[in-house]
């Protein structure tokens, strides 16, 4: 019987994971499915029951579900647990086990991109539930310093709050942040500002970017969205959201399937579905 691999968020319509996913199911001759579903926040107690009830293999977590789904699980990974956020969820044995590879993703990615973060000076941008899962990886592998920029600054300091690896570290608003722009090595942008279709969006100025810098957004639809643009023309290095989306990715099906997948064939199927090529 085939198995059933999903996707859950609001709005969906936008994601690239089936058609990743499903291209790796074929490639690796594994008799399953992976489809996109569409749930509201109020239906998802009501999912997760359906969910139970057909006996789905795996799923992942989007937004804006990644905190609501944790009590809906039988356990969490420890990094999950630490996080406060989930975005690949596992069937084993019948129990739903939520994990996060939003953090390793990025963190993979950013390596990839021949990015080093030991001893950098890094601005999070956004609180939200991938920016915990990135801001705790990051602050692993040893900083010099870690501020958040977040329009709510109580969820921001609950980031830091709750942080296993202490870094030096500020929780500052937009303008702060973009009058002390130039001495950070690393901006990473974690919101949703900017995604397709508001794609004028910017959810801060990089005018004052510091000579070298390097910028990162996890967002790939569009492929160089309008605060990557504005980087660019101010001297940046720039990375689009593919990388995290691919190895984040490539992790969950590992996790569901034991196999570690071709990270190239992953990229290339994801840029033809865009219709363009990675920054």
């Amino acid at each position: 019987m085939k198995k059933l691999f999903g996707v859950i968020g609001d709005p969906i319509s936008h994601s690239m994971s089936p058609a990743m996913h499903n291209d790796l199911f074929e490639f690796y001759s594994i008799d399953a499915h992976y489809q996109p579903f569409h749930i509201s926040s109020e239906n998802l107690t009501d999912a997760i029951k359906g969910f139970r009830a057909i006996g789905i293999a795996g799923f992942n977590v989007t937004v804006p579900h990644k905190e609501a789904i944790i009590p809906l699980l039988d356990e969490l990974d420890p990094l999950a647990e630490a996080i406060g956020a989930v975005n690949t969820v596992k069937n084993q044995d019948g129990k739903l086990i939520g994990y996060n590879t939003d953090g390793s993703g990025f963190v993979k990615g950013l390596l990839n991109q021949k990015q080093s973060i030991n001893d950098k000076k890094v601005l999070i941008v956004g609180a939200g539930g991938a920016a915990r899962g990135i801001y705790f990886t990051i602050a692993k592998e040893g900083p010099e310093l870690m501020d958040i920029c977040n329009r709510t600054p109580q969820r921001a300091e609950q980031i830091l709050n709750d942080c296993p690896f202490k870094v030096p570290a500020r929780v500052l608003n937009r303008q702060e942040a973009e009058e002390s722009l130039e001495k950070y090595d690393l901006i990473v942008q974690t919101t949703s500002i900017g995604m397709h279709p508001e794609i004028s969006r910017i959810p801060l100025s990089v005018h004052k970017l510091k000579p070298g810098a390097f910028v990162s957004d996890i967002i790939y639809n569009p492929l160089q969205t309008r605060l990557l643009k504005d980087a660019v023309e101010n001297g940046a290095g720039i990375q689009n959201g593919i990388d995290m989306f691919v190895y984040q990715g490539a992790l969950a099906f590992e996790m569901w399937t034991g196999i570690e997948p071709d990270i190239e064939r992953m990229r290339q199927k994801v840029l033809n579905q865009l219709g363009g090529l990675s920054c």
